[in-house]
């Protein structure tokens, strides 16, 4: 196993961490910044999401920039985002912080695409994230970090950022999984018969 590979098994095996860290009730009083408080699991999880996030960076990085690219990889970095995001998602559902439609809507379209994934691995090839993959990942995290971080900065001047955040997280994982699917729909064809 390649450096590449091991920081993409260090983010998943950060998953069980994070979820800990926010649904473990905790006997600290929160943090408060005039109007604005944060529990302390939430600004602790929100920390170790960020690295966990960051190293998605990181080993794409590494991967590209020492040739360690591997079909490995390729299925191992996406399935990271999705255990990731998804885990946060839901335990975030559970705090009643964020709306479950949007968090079924993200995780079915993991599943989906996932199931493309597995269909393609069967015909040989590798389906590899693409520029509308990373931009529902970043779109993801960015929702995330302002939900768990109680819309912080943006609550001072009464902005909903965590609220618009998540519906174009949603939108942008939505046309994400539409573009997979139409650019492998060759996929999906039933193959001929012939008498």
């Amino acid at each position: 196993m390649n450096l590449a590979n091991a920081i993409t098994i260090a983010r998943i095996f950060l998953v069980p961490v994070i979820i800990f860290i926010l649904l473990v009730r905790w006997d600290l009083p929160p943090l408060r910044l005039g109007e604005y408080s944060v529990s302390w699991n939430q600004l602790i999880a929100t920390v170790v999401f960020v690295v966990a996030a960051s190293t998605d960076k990181l080993d794409g990085y590494i991967a590209r920039s020492h040739r360690m690219e591997t079909n490995l990889g390729k299925l191992l970095d996406p399935l990271a985002d999705k255990l990731l995001n998804a885990s946060v998602l839901i335990s975030l559902v559970e705090m009643r912080k964020l709306a479950a439609w949007i968090a079924i809507v993200i995780i079915s379209r993991e599943f989906a695409v996932t199931g493309l994934r597995q269909l393609a691995l069967l015909e040989g090839k590798v389906i590899p994230a693409d520029k509308w993959g990373k931009w529902k990942t970043a779109t993801q995290i960015v929702a995330i970090i302002a939900i768990m971080l109680n819309n912080f900065p943006f609550l001072f001047i009464d902005f909903p950022f965590d609220l618009i955040a998540s519906w174009t997280a949603a939108g942008v994982t939505i046309v994400s999984g539409v573009v997979y699917f139409v650019k492998n729909r060759d996929l999906l064809r039933f193959p001929r018969h012939r008498p």
